[in-house]
């Protein structure tokens, strides 16, 4: 199936909602869950969470939800995840990402690490304009999830929380999905070092959050949390 047929399954709006919910979990998702997510009755959301495994943009397995095994534990339920696989449209055909994979070749090459940061950071700067450095976390959330960062708070060792209850104190702002993915997985030292550039320019570093490498499977290499010398 083509990227553009692909995409044009997600014009349904209930099949929309649904995916759009299971991305955002960034865990398995069961089709009673998904159904009660969408306001739709588990049939209809059965039906339409195979069509989009069917389509590629969500891959399916089973477990038992329960947690339990054995007998008694119940039959394995159907579950659903965000497919890795990336998905673009580009009309008439554009192909940015061999340019850009030939850019970051040609930059890491000729050692223009350095170099690469500080534009990220200065184009970070000017898309923050004027405003001040983020001041907290759900600010910074904000600004990472129009950027298409997918950020998800998680709590702290501690569970500490702000007094606004959004643990500002505790938590750390991780992101579900890298915009330079697919550039990151061929040359990681020199994207992520520019994405960390470009966030400290779009966050600010002299303000109460701060952005800081802490690279995990499956997510961005960048993690953003309360300044160390905003903590008392």
């Amino acid at each position: 199936m083509k990227d553009i047929d692909v995409i044009a399954v997600l014009q349904d709006p209930v099949r929309r909602r649904l995916y759009e919910y299971v991305a955002a979990q960034g865990r398995e998702v069961g089709r009673n869950e998904a159904a009660e997510a969408a306001g739709v009755a588990r049939t209809l959301a059965a039906h339409h969470l195979d069509r989009l495994t069917e389509a590629g943009l969500l891959e399916s397995g089973s477990r038992r939800l329960t947690g339990r095994s054995g007998p008694g534990a119940g039959r394995p339920a159907k579950v659903y995840t965000r497919a890795r696989v990336e998905r673009s449209v580009s009309l008439p055909a554009r192909d940015y990402r061999t340019a850009a994979e030939l850019l970051a070749e040609a930059a890491e090459e000729a050692g223009l690490d350095a170099g690469l940061c500080a534009a990220a950071r200065r184009r970070g700067e000017s898309l923050r304009g004027a405003a001040a450095p983020c001041g907290d976390l759900a600010e910074a959330m904000e600004l990472l999830a129009a950027r298409g960062y997918e950020p998800h708070l998680e709590a702290g060792e501690e569970g500490e929380e702000g007094e606004d209850g959004q643990g500002d104190r505790g938590g750390v702002v991780r992101m579900r999905n890298c915009p330079f993915h697919l550039v990151a997985e061929r040359f990681p030292p020199l994207v992520c070092g520019m994405n960390l550039a470009l966030l400290e320019g779009l966050i600010g570093t002299d303000g109460p959050v701060r952005a800081r490498m802490d690279a995990r499977p499956g997510e961005c290499c960048v993690v953003v949390e309360a300044s160390k010398n905003n903590e008392h």
